[in-house]
C-alpha cells in the first residue's frame, strides 16, 4: 500500500523529525549546577552562614572547594559533626564536596553550609548577598542569596589546629 504525502502529512513528519532531533541533542548537552532557595543567616557582625540545595545536574562528578562573597573576607566550606562532649560541632571541610551527577549538596543549619567570617557589614533581614562557589576543576557558580532571621542551630566552631611540626 502506497501512502499519499499530502502537505498536512508532510508537516506532520517535519514536526516528528524536528522534535526527535531536539530530544537527541538535549540528552547530549551537559546539564548545569543549579541551586534551589539560597538564603542567609541575617547577622549584625561576626560570622554567619549561608545555605540551599545544590544540584549537579552534569554528567561529571564536582567537587565544589572554595566559595567566595564581598560580604565577608574569609569564608570556609563547613560540616558539622557530633563532638566529644555529645553537642554538635563544626569545621572546615577539608578537601571540599563531592557531588555525584544528579546528586544534590544540602546546606542547611546544623549541617554542611558556607561560613562566612567576620563580615563586612550588617546583613539584615531582606538584603542580597552574591556568591561565587569555585568547583576544582576551576569552573565557578554565581547566584544571590537572599538574608532572612534565624534562631537555631547554634553549634560551636571548632577551628583547625596548625599542626605542631618540631614533635
Amino acid at each position: 500500500m502506497n501512502a499519499v504525502l499530502t502537505p498536512a502529512r508532510l508537516g506532520a513528519l517535519a514536526a516528528v523529525a524536528a522534535l526527535s532531533l531536539s530530544a537527541c541533542a538535549s540528552a547530549d548537552e551537559p546539564g548545569e549546577i543549579t541551586i534551589t532557595d539560597p538564603w542567609v543567616k541575617a547577622a549584625e557582625s561576626g560570622m554567619t552562614a549561608a545555605f540551599g540545595d545544590l544540584t549537579n545536574g552534569t554528567d561529571e562528578t564536582v567537587v565544589l572547594v572554595s566559595v567566595d562573597t564581598s560580604a565577608s573576607p574569609t569564608n570556609e566550606l563547613h560540616e558539622t559533626l557530633s563532638d566529644a562532649s555529645g553537642g554538635m560541632s563544626m569545621s572546615q571541610k577539608e578537601g571540599g564536596f563531592e557531588i555525584a551527577p544528579g546528586e544534590k549538596l544540602t546546606l542547611e543549619p546544623g549541617g554542611n553550609h558556607v561560613m562566612m567570617m567576620d563580615v563586612t557589614e550588617p546583613i539584615e533581614a531582606g538584603d542580597t548577598v552574591d556568591f561565587t562557589l569555585t568547583f576544582e576543576d576551576g569552573s565557578t557558580f554565581d547566584f544571590t542569596a537572599d538574608a532572612k532571621d534565624y534562631t537555631g542551630a547554634q553549634e560551636s566552631y571548632t577551628p583547625q589546629e596548625p599542626m605542631d611540626m618540631d614533635s
